[in-house]
């Protein structure tokens, strides 16, 4: 076989048959894929198996935050925002803690496959879609160096378009199925730490149009793995990668894709600023820190969020800017 047409079956089998989510779900990876990990971890990274891993939430104990982001695309004008508000409960168990997060949402008369290639199931449309999900996490210290922590994940999304072509409206929602993840992180010493994390997602999906109704499982799960060394205090380098595993039952498609994670984190004044900036799969992220006890902001600008899940459901170029308010309330009783 002559290289060139090696080359094209290679990309022919990286392209055919990818398993796309519908719109409601697509939405997901903006936000919830993301407070998942954290500002901070985004800014640098986005490598949770390292410093965005569950096994890490007891760090956190005693704090409450907020979240508050934007996404919008360049090329289709789409706009889309979310905020989450959650908190951490002071440690109990030989240091445990739990955590929990609700999260919402939303994009009005969005622009929805303007560039995807042309499908009597994918006609262009215009509408709306809104996401709102509860995650819970409880993490717990294993001795001196290792420490692990799970995950629950409930989450209900729903899209209403309008196809340009004047085609019945098309409905998407999804009914929950059992889902969460778990993490495992290792932290020798004050220069190494190394960690995996996995998601295991699962929908029930529907999508109506006219009096046509169809139903399938909606698979989504991640798998990461990550290394961070810190060679003095204050400076921080992440390397890892992360490998989707998705299925839709509504289309008969499955796709699996590994992509790199690298970040690096430094501290611009002791214990109050923080730089950070790094690829995640095929975003590029920055972000800083600057924390006045009890209170943190973490704050991260992104290109192209969620571009290797989201495709070109949405647009091709996108900005992004997520922002968490940190404050630690158990420090109000300390001072009592």
């Amino acid at each position: 076989m002559r290289l060139e047409a090696f080359l094209a079956l290679l990309v022919l089998l990286g392209t055919a048959g990818r398993a796309m989510a519908g719109p409601e779900t697509a939405l997901r990876e903006f936000a919830g894929g993301q407070v998942k990990k954290g500002v901070r971890t985004i800014g640098m990274g986005g490598d949770g198996a390292t410093t965005g891993n569950y096994a890490l939430v007891y760090k956190d104990a005693g704090g409450a935050i907020f979240d508050q982001g934007v996404v919008r695309f360049q090329d289709t004008g789409n706009l889309f925002t979310f905020s989450a508000l959650g908190f951490t409960t002071p440690r109990f168990w030989d240091d445990a803690a739990f955590y929990a997060i609700a999260l919402g949402q939303q994009g009005n008369g969005v622009r929805v496959w303007d560039f995807t290639a042309p499908s009597p199931g994918k006609p262009p449309s215009t509408g709306d879609v809104s996401d709102t999900s509860v995650f819970v996490k409880l993490a717990k210290p294993l001795g001196k160096s290792w420490s692990v922590g799970v995950m629950g994940a409930f989450e209900l999304s729903q899209a209403l378009l309008l196809p340009d072509g004047g085609a019945p409206p098309i409905r998407f929602h999804t009914a929950y199925l059992p889902s969460g993840g778990a993490g495992l992180h290792w932290h020798p010493d004050e220069h190494w730490q190394a960690g995996v994390r996995v998601i295991l997602n699962h929908d029930e999906e529907t999508r109506t149009q006219g009096g046509a109704s169809k139903s399938g499982l909606l698979r989504s799960y991640e798998y990461r793995l990550g290394v961070a060394y810190s060679p003095w205090k204050g400076t921080l380098l992440d390397v890892g990668g992360d490998a989707l595993d998705r299925s839709n039952g509504l289309e008969g498609t499955s796709t699996f894709d590994v992509h790199p994670t690298i970040g690096a984190e430094q501290m611009l004044v002791p214990r109050r600023v923080w730089a950070r900036a790094g690829l995640d799969e095929t975003t590029w992220t920055t972000g800083f820190s600057v924390a006045l006890p009890p209170v943190k902001l973490d704050v991260a600008y992104l290109y192209n969020l969620g571009a290797a899940r989201t495709q070109d459901v949405f647009g091709k170029r996108n900005t992004s800017l997520i922002a968490t308010l940190n404050f630690q309330y158990d420090a109000l009783f300390a001072k009592r």
